[in-house]
């Protein structure tokens, strides 16, 4: 979504663009990456050694992903500070929004701490309205990015959704709340009408992670404790324990629009290969997208089953690793 710029446009050509700001742990960086990318559809190149920004038409929630720090509704980008003033006089205020500016700390050319304040009192001044640094109406946020002063209203990301971390019932193996709400992102970058699969759901965390954004969502376990521990959990936080059933995944009726599957694994033994490609045709009756978790290398069982992988990466902690496949 390159902006061109010339002088007839060049104030006001940025306006429709967001800007989002992220950061992600090294051995998640290739989860945050397709995540990104899902979310953002073609958004322009993800600036993620140093800037750890990225730029897009496509407005989003930032508390959504886990990754994203604060989206920026771009609304100037110009060559320089002086050119930016005169656009903050410009902008307009009700009587009771108090406001502040803060200088990102991503972006490219990052200001020191002193050189950042001087930016944020420099643009403050020209708005028009009442400065307030603790709990102001509005927020303002400046980033120097692809060789440009972009100037907009900020919104941090809601994190409330760490507070799931701890969940009434789990296990050590099973999905981090980082994870499970990555995924679902993956599999369901469109939430409005949308219904998701948890066919292995375990502990009920993809199903909760989904419900929270508004996803109307199911999930099945063969494990009779872990339906007791996601009937137990979803209620915690609000969600109809219902959506979760007993049984073989290969039994399940229906369509849904997307789904989430992490394969059931054992530090003893394997799941044979037959157990694996019927799962995998299973859900591919089930559904015509899903993510594909597995701690295996299971693509061949993939594409014997019919689907096509569009996106792969993997998540590694420490020796343990999962890989993640994004099939249609």
């Amino acid at each position: 979504m390159a902006t061109v710029l010339n002088e007839s446009n060049r104030k006001f050509s940025a306006k429709g663009s967001y800007l989002y700001t992220f950061a992600c742990h090294e051995n998640e960086r290739e989860l945050c990456m397709l995540e990104l990318e899902v979310l953002l559809r073609h958004a322009s190149e993800i600036h993620s050694i140093s800037g750890a920004y990225v730029r897009s038409a496509i407005n989003i929630p930032p508390g959504r992903s886990p990754f994203i720090r604060g989206r920026l509704e771009v609304s100037a980008e110009v060559d320089s500070i002086s050119e930016l003033l005169p656009f903050a006089s410009e902008i307009e205020l009700l009587p009771e929004e108090t406001f502040k500016v803060v200088c990102l700390k991503e972006g490219d050319d990052t200001p020191d701490y002193e050189s950042a304040r001087k930016l944020e009192r420099q643009v403050g001044m020209c708005i028009q309205g009442k400065a307030q640094m603790k709990e102001p109406k509005v927020t303002f946020g400046l980033i120097h990015a692809g060789g440009k002063w972009i100037l907009g209203r900020w919104t941090e990301a809601d994190r409330s959704w760490q507070n799931r971390r701890n969940k009434p019932q789990n296990y050590s193996t099973g999905f981090g709340v980082t994870l499970a709400r990555s995924l679902v992102n993956i599999a369901v970058p469109e939430i409005q009408g949308h219904r998701l699969l948890d066919p292995c759901c375990g502990m009920g965390t993809v199903v909760i992670e989904a419900m929270s954004m508004g996803i109307e969502a199911r999930g099945n376990d063969l494990n009779p404790l872990a339906v007791q521990g996601a009937r137990v959990n979803l209620p915690a936080y609000g969600y109809d324990a219902a959506c979760i059933t007993l049984g073989d995944m290969n039994d399940l009726q229906g369509k849904y629009d997307a789904a989430v599957l992490d394969m059931p694994y054992n530090l003893c033994s394997v799941l044979p290969d037959d157990e694996q490609r019927a799962m995998l045709t299973s859900l591919r009756r089930l559904t015509g997208r899903a993510v594909v978790v597995s701690t295996e290398w299971v693509e061949n069982h993939l594409l014997s089953a019919g689907w096509k992988v569009t996106n792969y990466c993997k998540v590694s902690k420490g020796t343990f690793i999962r890989h993640i496949w994004l099939c249609t």
